[in-house]
This record gives structure tokens, sequence and C-alpha cells, in this order.
């Protein structure tokens, strides 16, 4: 009987070290340039969507630009931390920072709408809501894990 608890014991933990090491790919794309993150996501969405070689030129544009701005961030982000400087945003500012995210999403939906075709948009619309889904999923286990 002890021999079966050490062993389901043993399981437990063993399971919940191979959950978190799930969550590193995060992790390794910031080693990456903007450059080559904008290339793995274009040819990411060339695979799901087939797309042309125009559109896939459009695309890249977009993505670069968005990597940029995530590199730009990260790396504020991080200086403020090691200066210490980093506080709770007001309520202002948060209301600030949640407008400009959902005004980049908008115009990034309305660009997509424009390179790609109807069916091409349905479905990268479909697959954004499972990432949303998968995103949103991944933060509550990461506040779970971190308390």
């Amino acid at each position: 009987m002890k021999k079966i608890i050490v062993a389901l014991v043993c399981m437990i933990g063993l399971t919940a070290m191979a959950q978190r090491e799930k969550g590193n790919n995060r992790d390794q794309m910031k080693d990456l340039t903007a450059e080559q993150i904008a290339t793995l996501h274009t040819k990411k969405m060339t695979l799901a969507l087939d797309l042309t070689s125009a559109q896939q030129e459009k695309i890249k544009a977009i993505h670069l630009e968005e990597a940029k701005a995530r590199k730009a961030k990260h790396e504020e982000r991080k200086a403020k931390k090691e200066e210490g400087e980093r506080k709770r945003p007001t309520s202002e500012e948060r209301f600030a920072m949640e407008n400009a995210k959902l005004d980049k999403m908008i115009a990034l939906k309305a660009e997509m709408k424009d390179i790609l075709s109807a069916e091409q948009y349905e479905k990268w619309e479909k697959m954004q809501q499972h990432r949303k889904k998968k995103g949103s999923k991944g933060r509550k286990e990461g506040h779970k894990a971190r308390r």
C-alpha cells in the first residue's frame, strides 16, 4: 500500500513539472529578432490559410510592425523593473492602455479583411478566437501556479 501511495505522489509531481515546461514557448521566442518572429508568424499563417506571395508580403509587414512594438514594450518593462520604477497603473492609465489595445485590434482586423479573401478571413477569425481562448486559459493557470 505504501508503495502505491509513493508511486502516485511521484506521478503527480512529475505531471505538474511537465505542465510547467509546456508553457516555455514564449521564453524561446524572446531570443528571436522581430524579423525572425514576423517570418515565423507569416509562415504559420501561410500554412493555415494558403496565402499567396503578395498576401505573405503584406502580412509579414504587419507582423514585423507588431513584433517590433512588442519587443520595444518588453524592453521598456524590463528597464523599469531593473530600475525599480515598476508601479501599478492608475485607472486612467489602464483605460488608455486597453483603449489603445482595442484600437490596434480593430485596425488589424480591417487590414486583414483587406488582404485576405472572405474564406481566408473567416478562417483567420476562427484561429484568433481559438488563440484567445487558449491564451486566457494559460494565463489563468499561470496565476494559479504563482500563488
